[in-house]
């Protein structure tokens, strides 16, 4: 595939919605309508909501405009013609006035017949697009025969502010997906259809692992006890695999004068993000957004020895960011996030082998999960210099380590200009789930600035302060998102190991209820996460419950069962039931939950 050209495709059909709008809605307004990932939008003002059955028309209008075979074409105007061209059109002359005023060039766009003389951007004869015009910068097929006209669909409708600020008014955001054949757009409308299913929007409180409260507010999940279970096996996993490489555990508050991430450089970036409160005498505390800043002053405290390095602080904690309502999104995007956070404070020396511990880690975690790693290296963009901290030569030199790490892995990286944090390049860890869905997961940092501010250093072996630098280090980075990623990729059935209720024990009748209530209770000793479901329904109802449930063992237990000390054991996903000696099912078990299986 093209992207440049897909991309072309997509831009394109933004100006033939725009126009299909104009011709039913003369008096709408229009704002912007770029492309972005899978398809484009477009945003506008209607003089009356949209109503059903709307969007199917406009796309037939979008289909009937390609198979005429509009040419596109573009053009330099100058401001006074552009708003002679635009003249009503609210948000486009707004749009002319800052081009104006930072001397941009404007250039128009013609879709259909070229006009030698602009007057007004569209014009229909007996209902025939003669040509629309729009404010663009360009990126078009050359004929509307280029674009498959079955290979897009009007998908849905939203609310949009003007340039994204609630002060100004709310517009209608039109989106499109569109590809260059249809068998793309089918295969993604399947992938999407599949990805409802596995929404953990519905998933998470279906399977009873967290729930929103109103009383609470939005992005503030609740989570239950087994939406615990699954946070603290998933911790605890990222633990083991951090104390083996001679991590240490710190614990910090939730609360910082506003001094730290002014010294941090935080305040600048992010003081419209964090939610602050003023205490009774009129002193500014902050609610952590990160811990970093925090995790200095714990190395800050005493002197230290080039021996005593590297240290390694862990520290899984909540932080907390001001997100706009509109951006909130079940757990994967909320207010409170867990991290399990990390940082490693050591000599520039001492680096390499730190960034490929943490390396390890990472593989090593994910590799449970089945998600196979690609790698993204993250880099300062040099043409916004002023989004960073620091010098031109400590990016050079950060940014060189880190090509190297990769080099050394023998690992194909891809290059994220501009993707860097603001004070220092990253390795990101990218995951496909099931569906093919990519996502950003364990993410390490290279920091050279934030010990320079808060003038972190050690005593070499001449005696004299060395500058240290930092690596911050996350596994699954949030919690609340790495499990919305999980519920998604396995559709909330969760492999043994980490299943909040690995087995069911279901007896047959009542009277079968105090054995089966005993090999509960010895399963639970043996660690094994067991829930026994009483008498209380027919067996088959039971048996469906915990289906539903998605636990990954049914054990039931009758009369036959308990004469020859056995069970019979249904496995998640196959109806095909056996009986097995209970010992050795437990044992089974026991190392299949080790292996992490």
């Amino acid at each position: 595939m093209n992207h440049n050209h897909l991309d072309e495709i997509r831009h394109s059909l933004a100006h033939l919605l725009a126009a299909a709008v104009l011709e039913r809605f003369p008096k709408a307004k229009l704002a912007i309508g770029p492309t972005i990932e899978n398809g484009f939008y477009y945003d506008f003002l209607f003089p009356k909501p949209l109503e059903e059955g709307d969007l199917e028309k406009l796309e037939n209008r979008m289909r009937d405009f390609i198979t005429s075979g509009f040419p596109f074409s573009g053009t330099r105007v100058t401001p006074k013609e552009a708003k002679n061209l635009f003249k009503g059109q609210t948000f486009k002359l707004e749009l002319i006035s800052e081009f104006q005023k930072e001397k941009k060039p404007l250039t128009i766009y013609t879709t259909g017949i070229k006009q030698k003389t602009l007057s007004k951007p569209f014009e229909f004869k007996n209902s025939t697009l003669q040509y629309f015009i729009d404010l663009c910068r360009g990126g078009h097929v050359k004929n509307t025969k280029e674009i498959n006209p079955e290979a897009f669909r009007l998908s849905h409708i939203a609310g949009a502010y003007w340039k994204g600020n609630e002060k100004n008014p709310m517009l209608t955001r039109v989106y499109g997906i569109a590809f260059e054949t249809k068998k793309e757009l089918d295969q993604y409308l399947h992938t999407q259809e599949e990805a409802k299913k596995r929404d953990h929007k519905k998933l998470g409180p279906e399977l009873d692992l967290f729930t929103f409260s109103e009383l609470v507010g939005p992005g503030l999940p609740l989570w239950t006890p087994k939406g615990t279970i699954l946070r603290n096996v998933l911790d605890a996993f990222v633990w083991e695999l951090r104390k083996k490489h001679g991590y240490e555990q710190v614990d910090i508050p939730h609360l910082t004068k506003k001094e730290l991430y002014e010294r941090s450089g935080h305040w600048d970036k992010f003081k419209d993000d964090l939610f602050k409160i003023t205490t009774r005498d009129g002193r500014t505390l902050v609610i952590k957004p990160m811990n970093c800043p925090h995790h200095t002053q714990i190395y800050a405290r005493k002197p230290h020895s080039y021996r005593e390095l590297p240290k390694r602080y862990a520290n899984t904690t909540k932080v907390y960011r001001d997100e706009q309502s509109g951006e909130l999104a079940g757990i994967s995007r909320v207010l409170s996030i867990t991290q399990d956070d990390a940082h490693v404070f050591c000599r520039f020396s001492q680096t390499k082998e730190e960034f490929l511990k943490i390396w390890d880690i990472a593989h090593e975690f994910y590799k449970a999960f089945g998600f196979k790693l690609e790698l993204r290296v993250s880099k300062h963009d040099p043409k916004t210099p002023e989004k960073y901290l620091g010098d031109k030569k400590k990016w050079k030199i950060a940014e060189t380590l880190l090509d190297e790490i990769v080099k050394e892995k023998n690992m194909k990286a891809s290059e994220g200009v501009g993707e860097a944090a603001f004070y220092g390049p990253k390795l990101d860890f990218m995951a496909k789930d099931s569906l093919g869905r990519e996502w950003q997961v364990a993410t390490i940092q290279l920091d050279m600035n934030m010990p320079e501010r808060f003038d972190l250093t050690c005593t070499n072996e001449e005696g004299k302060p060395e500058r240290i630098v930092m690596i911050h280090a996350a596994i699954m980075g949030s919690l609340e998102r790495f499990i919305s990623v999980i519920i998604e990729h396995f559709t909330g059935a969760f492999p043994l190991w980490l299943s909040p209720v690995q087995i069911a024990v279901l007896p047959v009748s009542e009277k079968h209820g105090k054995d089966a209530e005993t090999f509960t209770k010895t399963l639970t000793d043996y660690d094994i996460r067991a829930q026994l479901f009483g008498t209380n329904d027919t067996l088959g109802k039971r048996i469906r419950e915990a289906e539903l449930q998605k636990i990954p063992y049914i054990v039931v237990m009758g009369d036959k069962e308990i004469e020859k000390n056995e069970i019979n054991l249904r496995e998640r996903g196959n109806k095909e039931t056996k009986n097995i000696k209970r010992d050795i099912f437990i044992k089974e078990t026991v190392e299949k939950i080790k292996k992490r299986i």
